[in-house]
């Protein structure tokens, strides 16, 4: 090919990849908070997904909807993993471009995950990571076309303990975190709950969740500190819950027991439950029935400031 012609193809090609790629973002400038150096290397593995561990550069990847499209809505998503790992793309990025075709702003947080050497302090590094995610987005929101108070937070399993825990923590002040950015709410205005876990309790935890959050033998204050449905008050963001029946991981008792302390509170609450799906379905795309869940989720984004 000639030079000539070569150079008019890349010209013409480079401004359409640079606006194909994600904007990535580092939480923290400077010093990350609660984090100490060791020989550990950040992990990724991508075999049917790709997944994420051992995180030590706590990052947003930025994905936003043409100017025309955007709604005003954003969400966070918290992938999950056990609190081992992050299923990155599977209940992060993929997720996120379903929102942006609707219009909706959405942000997938690569979190610290409690089980890597170089974190200190584990069990508050997840909600400290949660809290500056939202903090940045409402932050950015004019420049980003987001309407300041319509930034949700969405979590998948582990993501969902993560993304309950800041419903129900957001205020919960973490030392070593203090610069402009602490002045700003990091409560989420809604909360999307995808077969999460919610408590610590024995009966129903995911107990590798549990362990390794908050360790083999926690003091039962630091159990009930973690069990979410204990934590709802009235000023908890409505919250769209979904979970399969038969999720033999984590129990469908954990999305009820939220839905129940949600409603007792008066917190607006939707639900779905389906009879079968296992757990970490993801999208569920190719599964029936069940893959109609993102359908009911973005019908309830349409409506959420209707009540």
């Amino acid at each position: 090919m000639p030079k000539l012609r070569l150079l008019s193809c890349l010209i013409i090609f480079l401004p359409l990849i640079a606006l194909s790629q994600t904007n990535v973002i580092p939480l923290y400038d400077g010093k990350i908070p609660h984090w100490t150096p060791s020989d550990e290397k950040e992990e990724s593995v991508k075999s049917d997904i790709l997944r994420y561990s051992k995180v030590h550069t706590p990052t947003l990847d930025i994905f936003l909807p043409p100017k025309k499209n955007a709604t005003g809505k954003a969400v966070v998503i918290c992938p999950g993993g056990g609190y081992r790992h992050l299923a990155y793309d599977w209940e992060g990025t993929e997720v996120a471009k379903l929102l942006n075709a609707k219009g909706i702003a959405a942000f997938v947080l690569k979190y610290r995950i409690p089980t890597s050497k170089s974190v200190t302090n584990k069990e508050i590094v997840p909600l400290e990571d949660a809290q500056r995610a939202i903090r940045i987005v409402r932050k950015n929101a004019e420049s980003w076309n987001i309407k300041s108070d319509q930034i949700g937070v969405m979590g998948f399993s582990a993501g969902g303990h993560l993304a309950s825990t800041l419903g129900t923590h957001y205020d919960e002040k973490i030392p070593e975190v203090n610069d402009s950015l602490t002045s700003i709410s990091a409560r989420p205005d809604f909360m999307i709950l995808i077969y999460p876990v919610i408590t610590f309790k024995e009966n129903y935890t995911h107990q590798g969740s549990r362990e390794r959050l908050i360790g083999k033998n926690p003091s039962e204050e630091m159990v009930e500190h973690y069990s979410n449905e204990l934590q709802v008050t009235a000023n908890t963001p409505p919250t769209f819950l979904v979970h399969s029946t038969d999720d033999n991981a984590v129990p469908v008792e954990n999305s009820l027991m939220f839905y129940r302390a949600l409603k007792d509170k008066g917190v607006p609450v939707e639900m779905h439950i389906y009879p079968y799906g296992g757990h970490g379905f993801g999208l569920a795309i190719g599964r029936g029935h069940l893959q109609t869940w993102p359908d009911r989720l973005l019908n309830w984004i349409d409506y959420l400031n209707e009540e």
